[in-house]
């Protein structure tokens, strides 16, 4: 440290040393506003400097080459230091003395505005679709001095302070600048480093503290039970996936092949002592497996950061933070190129729906109903015990809309599955009469909701075009996969979930009386074309005393191993993509249990093995046979042959190309075989040049 020093400038006038009651509010911490009082004011020859810092004894202002240029007078008890300073001084920094100990800060009130006009503009506007290049925690340069700029929306807080360990968790120490065009606050704070931990001190509209709260658009968390946000900007990789961006999958589109293999990262595969492997371990393990199996996509259950485990993700409070659980963002990243050099696409469980209320999140986050709707029959969820966001404010659809984008683009994921669109379209949805409000037109459909999923869906097209977005969305809602300009909700596709429902409860029955249950394998047929379908056995049919896939099905060992196959088959060949959730792929026994590996081990009995190949194989078939998956949305790919076949449990059907080829399916839902069955096929199909397949189940 340089020990020349000059001499001290002038000690301030009476009147440029700060009233009582200023003081006072800087010292018990409510003072809103530090950059009207702390650094340099005024023009002319000199400058008021006042300086904030508990703590120290005394203060002094260096200049670049560090020489004393000031030193500042106390005033009141608890570290304010004022004086004044040349009116050329530019580059200065704070010396302090504790003792004998000395040491120097930069001043965090002597840097300009972080958030631009237009950034303003389009906050105001809820048009900012990259805010996350605006708000959270970004390091950076400012004035050729290293730190990190913060910015969050508070709107209603008459005080936000950044706090953590660089000040002492001291939130009168680095008060944020308030925007008060757009409700942002914020504050660049040098010698900020990446990996140093954070949260926000705000003081709500009636002066009282609130909990800490993380940021919500903080990028990395603290691994659970921890809370804090952690310092990291934007994810850095360098992507290699430039190929594989550029080839037109056409995934979106109704006349591809789609077939997911859905994967929870905590319970997929774990390491020896049952501990979570981290994204590149996962990396070297699932991607050869996903890729042998023969899926085009996986589908991650939530990564978006969540204090408890066992909500697998869908209670998320950091929807900008990949869980720290398997490693920094960096590693998600490395994940995702991962798979796309073995040509897998990427779709993330998505959950706009619904945030939990643990008190470092969002719920109340400036002391007041911020991203929950203020109303609790339309911003409190009663299955979950979650808040509901507001999705008529501008702002809160803008931070959903935003992050969404910022999955596909930060992270290059290929899709969004958006999570519980039921509860999110319906008023009443779980509520009784009493319960909940009628929309302006007296309807129970959540108009607000229904514009922010079309909006979703209309940026998602306009910036990221080859990428697509799927819908969970349990009733009979029209249009959910038709284009907004044609009255839908924009999406490309939406999960079958009556067909789940039937088919599942028609195979849990014993063979001997599924004659008269037959239309329910059949019944999904008479609504197929009505949306881009989806057919799901995902994790919630494996879970709450649920049993296995393998569970449920009828009989002794090789019964069950039977009909687990034919239903397999059958919903390989039915029109409509395809997705498995893991483990179902090897006939895991035991229901999932997200707290361990799946059962690996089982893979060693023929059984398990046999099952496992015929996915692989049914993936084969299905992406090699176009009339298995081109017409999966279009009428004129299906003809049934024959349902009348009650008493044995036989379905018969044709599924046929763009051009008709056609391919026969015979599926037997008994344990009976049936040697010379004959199936009658329409005349023109035997004249076509191209032999029919049959594929018999």
């Amino acid at each position: 440290m340089a020990k020349a020093q000059s001499k001290a400038a002038a000690a301030p006038s009476p009147e440029h040393r700060l009233d009582e009651g200023a003081v006072t509010a800087l010292e018990n911490g409510s003072h809103g506003d530090l950059f009207s009082i702390l650094g340099a004011h005024g023009g002319g020859a000199m400058r008021v400097m006042r300086c904030f810092r508990p703590g120290a004894e005394a203060a002094s202002v260096v200049d670049t080459g560090g020489s004393v240029v000031a030193e500042l007078e106390p005033q009141g008890a608890a570290g304010l230091f004022t004086g004044t300073v040349p009116g050329t001084l530019e580059g200065y920094r704070f010396r302090f003395r504790h003792g004998s100990v000395e040491w120097e800060e930069e001043d965090s009130y002597r840097f300009g505005l972080i958030l631009s006009d237009l950034d303003a503009y389009l906050l105001a506007e809820g048009r900012h679709y990259r805010l996350y290049e605006k708000l959270g925690a970004h390091p950076t340069h400012m004035d050729g001095v290293a730190g990190t700029r913060f910015a969050v929306w508070a709107p209603n807080a008459r005080r936000v302070s950044v706090v953590g360990n660089f000040n002492a968790w001291d939130g009168r120490r680095h008060v944020m600048r308030h925007r008060y065009e757009t409700g942002i606050f914020e504050m660049f704070i040098p010698g900020v480093a990446p990996g140093e931990v954070y949260k926000f001190e705000i003081v709500g509209p009636h002066g009282e503290v609130l909990p800490l709260k993380a940021d919500p658009v903080g990028f990395l968390q603290e691994s659970a039970p921890s809370t804090a946000s952690v310092v990291a900007g934007l994810v850095e990789h360098e992507w290699a996936d430039g190929q594989f961006r550029a080839k037109d999958h056409g995934w979106q589109g109704r006349d591809k092949p789609v077939t997911i293999y859905e994967v929870h990262l905590g319970s997929w595969r774990r390491g020896e002592d049952n501990s979570f492997l981290d994204y590149d371990a996962l990396a070297r393990e699932l991607v050869p497996y996903v890729q042998e199996m023969g899926f085009t996509h996986v589908e991650f259950l939530p990564v978006l950061e969540h204090p408890f485990y066992g909500s697998w993700g869908y209670q998320p409070i950091g929807l900008y933070a990949p869980t720290a659980r398997f490693g920094d963002p960096a590693g998600f990243a490395r994940l995702v190129d991962a798979l796309h050099a073995a040509d897998i696409g990427v779709l993330l469980d998505w959950v706009p729906g619904h945030f939990p209320t643990d008190v470092h999140g969002l719920g109340r986050f400036d002391g007041t109903p911020l991203y929950e709707h203020a109303d609790p029959r339309r911003g409190f969820h009663k299955d979950w015990n979650t808040l509901i966001y507001d999705y008529g404010r501008t702002e809160v659809k803008n931070f959903l809309v935003a992050n969404g984008l910022y999955w596909l683009d930060r992270f290059h994921v290929d899709g969004l599955r958006v999570d519980a669109v039921a509860s999110m379209l319906y008023l009443d949805y779980s509520r009784n009469h009493g319960e909940w409000e009628p929309n302006i037109h007296g309807g129970r459909e959540n108009l607000e909701a229904m514009a922010f999923l079309k909006e979703t869906n209309e940026r998602v097209g306009e910036y990221f075009p080859a990428t697509a977005t799927h819908a969970e969305e349990s009733t009979a809602f029209p249009n959910v996969s038709r284009p907004t300009y044609e009255g839908g909700l924009g999406f490309h596709f939406k999960w079958n979930m009556g067909w789940m429902h039937d088919t599942l409860d028609y195979m849990e029955k014993d063979p001997i009386h599924r004659r008269y249950h037959q239309h329910q394998m059949t019944f999904g047929l008479v609504y197929a074309y009505s949306e881009n379908f989806i057919l799901p056995l995902s994790h919630d049919e494996v879970v709450y005393g649920k049993g296995s896939l393998l569970g449920k099905m009828p009989g002794d060992q090789w019964q069950k191993f039977a009909n687990l196959r034919a239903y397999f088959g059958f919903m390989w060949t039915h029109p409509g993509k395809k997705l498995l959730f893991m483990g179902g792929e090897f006939g895991q026994s035991a229901e999932w249990n997200h707290d361990q590996s799946l059962d690996w081990h089982l893979l060693q009995y023929p059984e398990h093995a046999g099952v496992q190949r015929l996915i692989r194989d049914l993936n084969t078939l299905y992406r090699g046979v176009p009339a298995l998956y081109e017409m999966d949305c279009d009428p004129g790919g299906f003809e049934w042959v024959d349902t009348s076949n009650e008493a044995d449990s036989i379905i018969t059907f044709l599924r046929k190309d763009k051009h008709g080829g056609p391919v026969l399916v015979v599926c037997n839902f008994t344990p009976n075989p049936h040697h010379g069955y004959r199936v009658g096929v329409p005349l023109s199909l035997i004249h076509i040049s191209e032999p029919t397949r049959l594929l018999s189940i």
